[in-house]
């Protein structure tokens, strides 16, 4: 496992979305910690400038001050929505309520791709430069087998489709520049807790943090549109 960034040119900026929660703030550290960029920004609701998924002017603003310094090479989305205190993963059709649908939708996958219209623009025309967005394997069609957290999974799988979608119009403007969603597997954070079984394999965030940054480092353009898990594995769409 590699425990840096050295595929990405040295220098420039990395930014982290969704900072604030357990595994955004794990990757955050595990960023700076491989010293290759000059800057670092972190945004979440409680940033400066703040961000909120449902309010596009918000990731506007923020994209044109993660833009003031240096080429962005390394952008990733660490927000994601499972189950609040209203809403949780569905076991039946029975439990289906549209509201509570269209809002998973909306921070699952309009969301992130409202961070993908403002944010991949910043990359720079030439050399690597990484946007990563949280997904699931749960987002699989082709690995659904249990049924059940039909929210989550479908706003996962149309989160997979956007990321695909997008990788195909980055690939036109720049060709060396990587568009992935990526499975961190179960990490022990509030979203997954609930949901922890024995015998699931869960990581703590630091752990997975550094799966996640191992597998960025190796990924090439060819790899670009790619949904893989964080040992480097291909998920099936």
């Amino acid at each position: 496992m590699s425990n840096g960034l050295h595929s990405v040119p040295a220098g420039g900026s990395a930014i982290v979305l969704g900072a604030s929660g357990g595994l955004g703030t794990a990757l955050s550290d595990a960023i700076a910690r491989s010293g290759r960029f000059e800057r670092l920004v972190k945004l979440s609701r409680a940033s400066v400038p703040a961000i909120e998924l449902l309010d596009e002017a918000s990731l506007a603003r923020a994209a044109k001050y993660a833009s003031g310094v240096g080429a962005v090479r390394l952008v990733v989305d660490a927000t994601g929505f499972l189950h609040d205190d209203r809403h949780k993963p569905e076991k039946s059709w029975r439990d289906l309520e549209p509201d509570d649908m269209g809002r998973a939708f909306a921070l699952n996958a309009i969301g992130p791709v409202l961070i993908m219209k403002h944010f991949l623009p910043l990359f720079p025309p030439s050399g690597k430069a990484v946007f990563a967005t949280l997904s699931a394997r749960v987002g699989s069609i082709g690995d659904n087998h249990l049924g059940g957290w039909y929210s989550y999974r479908a706003s996962k799988a149309a989160l997979n489709q956007l990321v695909r979608t997008a990788s195909v119009e980055l690939k036109r403007l720049k060709p060396e520049a990587v568009c992935v969603a990526l499975h961190p597997g179960t990490v022990d954070t509030p979203l997954s807790q609930p949901f922890s079984r024995a015998g699931l394999e869960v990581h703590s965030p630091s752990i997975a943090a550094a799966h996640l940054i191992s597998v960025i480092d190796r990924l090439g353009p060819d790899e670009s549109g790619g949904f893989f898990d964080w040992h480097g594995a291909s998920v099936p769409w």
